[in-house]
């Protein structure tokens, strides 16, 4: 169980993170102009609780340039990637190991060893992280 939180662990703060995430990133940008906003007059407040957005953004141009919410998502799918990856990983060890088994629904034997069973699941898992 120790070794199971050790990988459960890594995972919850990532589902913290991405909740943490979600209210910064859900600001209504709309009817912000590049420069000055926009003449139109747009309720703004109005706009973005029909769309179910949080709130609206702050200012006007760094609505328009601010990448902060692609580099955060990023950064929070790279790193649940990597636990995803690293718990991948340790299941392929302990499956060598007969410590886990895995059933044939998520492996495939092995074309020159018949008993040898490939994870191929949490190959692919492990793959998806890039490391």
């Amino acid at each position: 169980s120790h070794w199971l939180m050790s990988h459960l662990s890594p995972i919850m703060r990532d589902a913290e993170r991405l909740q943490q995430l979600i209210p910064r990133a859900n600001q209504c940008p709309l009817g912000s102009g590049a420069i000055a906003g926009n003449a139109f007059n747009v309720d703004r407040t109005f706009l973005a609780q029909q769309l179910h957005f949080d709130g609206v953004t702050s200012n006007s141009i760094d609505a328009t340039c601010d990448r902060d919410f692609i580099v955060e998502f990023l950064m929070w799918s790279t790193l649940f990637l990597t636990h995803i990856s690293q718990l991948a990983e340790d299941l392929i060890i302990t499956n060598l190991q007969r410590g886990v088994i895995i059933d044939d629904a998520y492996a495939t034997g092995s074309s020159l060893m018949p008993q040898k069973k490939n994870p191929d699941a949490l190959e692919l898992l492990r793959g998806k992280a890039g490391i």
